[in-house]
């Protein structure tokens, strides 16, 4: 009880989450006047670091920053362009399949939609599409981030569900491109509605050279996919030389990045790392706390009580799932849901755990871009100067063909984990 009220309470006083958890559970220590679990805190808290998958974290956050720096964004968009500018549409096809690339890359929502609303939406309005479309397809383009690998969101559930990162990027694989085929359908519906434009179509020489100036730019998803589906790397490894390949491409290839931009780029993955890495910390307290209170057995006798069906029950956390990424970062959600849920849904109804991570990383991934919370959604209304209630009904199509894809994940479970039992 006291775990409760003390959470709500800080939440309600606009605590931050970190600190909401960490103080939650230093509560409940005074409280139970167990002076060994006191002792235990600070334990607690860097075993929470103590564990080697988070290294991909910063590295993969500082691979984002290179990326940005050297102007390879830009190539792989030029890339997609040079194939797909003439088509009817093309330009929001392309924007689709450079927002995929860019997710190969980056893994991080918010990251990419302010990247594309960079170099996508200027474009797209020069064009002819209209500005509110054209940020809404950027938008859209995010939800790919968190389920095609590398993805922020599969690192943080493998850290704290203690499973395979490389795994779970195996498994997001399939859903990505089922999540990338729906939206090729959306934007063909809304092309037809809106009458999008066709771009002139380009030579065969501009596009040999969109090519050959767009391979370096794309040996950076080859070696991070490559290498972990090869067996030839860690997630962690890979991110750290994808960050060096990135460095030499943006300073001796492309040569839009200077030395001088490299400490900024290391302060600014520093920084962002150190947020991260604090949320997980105390959540690991935070856990160890509900667990000491049994609050997973008193979970799973609940959901049993309700439901012997595991389809039923992936359903209803489908629905706690969507209410709760409208009010909170997928992150915490993560950090909150998967010590008290995971081994419910292993334990009690024999889901396979990459299956469980896939279904609800793709669900909390929708509350980025709904209201009131949805980092993804007001940083894409705010690049793109649309407002956030008209952006909100514009991915109303994108929400539903993401819904789609993720009932048949739950229904048909081999989409996420066949794959991973075939490599």
């Amino acid at each position: 009880m006291i775990v409760g009220l003390s959470f709500v309470g800080f939440l309600a006083l606009g605590v931050p989450i970190a600190f909401t958890l960490a103080g939650v559970a230093l509560i409940y220590i005074f409280a139970s006047g167990n002076g060994i679990l006191l002792q235990s805190y600070g334990q607690q808290l860097y075993g929470g670091l103590e564990n080697y998958g988070l290294l991909a974290l910063p590295l993969f956050i500082l691979l984002g920053e290179f990326m940005n720096a050297g102007g390879i964004g830009r190539r792989l968009m030029a890339l997609a362009l040079a194939f797909l500018g003439s088509v009817r549409g093309g330009l929001a096809y392309v924007n689709l399949i450079a927002n995929m690339m860019m997710a190969a890359i980056l893994g991080s929502t918010v990251a990419q939609i302010t990247i594309m609303s960079r170099l996508a939406v200027p474009e797209m309005e020069r064009a002819g599409y209209p500005r509110d479309v054209s940020v809404a397809i950027t938008a859209a383009g995010g939800l790919l981030a968190p389920v095609i690998p590398p993805s922020m969101l599969f690192i943080i559930f493998g850290v704290v569900a203690q499973i395979p990162i490389g795994d779970l990027f195996i498994a997001g694989i399939v859903p990505g491109l089922l999540i990338f085929a729906a939206f090729i359908l959306v934007i063909a519906w809304l092309g037809r509605r809106h009458g999008f434009p066709a771009n002139e179509a380009m030579t065969l020489t501009q596009r040999v050279r969109a090519v050959a100036d767009a391979l370096p730019a794309a040996l950076i998803p080859l070696i991070i996919i490559g290498s972990i589906l090869g067996g030839f790397a860690t997630p962690t490894e890979s991110a750290a030389v994808a960050s060096l390949a990135a460095i030499l491409v943006g300073l001796f290839v492309y040569r839009e990045m200077t030395l001088a931009d490299i400490l900024p780029a290391f302060t600014n993955a520093a920084r962002g790392s150190a947020i991260v890495l604090f949320l997980i910390a105390a959540a690991q307290v935070f856990s160890w706390v509900i667990t000491f209170e049994n609050l997973p057995a008193l979970v799973a006798a609940a959901m049993q009580a309700m439901t012997e069906s595991p389809i039923v029950f992936l359903l209803l956390l489908n629905l706690l799932l969507l209410c709760l990424g409208m009010i909170t970062d997928p992150i915490p959600a993560i950090i909150l849901i998967v010590p008290v849920l995971l081994p419910v849904a292993t334990g009690v109804y024999g889901i396979d755990p990459f299956h469980f991570g896939v279904v609800l990383c793709l669900n909390l991934t929708l509350g980025l871009l709904t209201p009131p919370v949805g980092t993804g959604l007001f940083t894409a209304a705010l690049m793109g100067n649309v407002r956030a209630e008209r952006l909100s009904l514009l991915l109303i199509p994108f929400f539903l063909a993401t819904a789609a894809v993720l009932l048949l994940i739950v229904f048909f479970p081999v989409l996420s984990t066949g794959l991973k039992g075939l490599l």
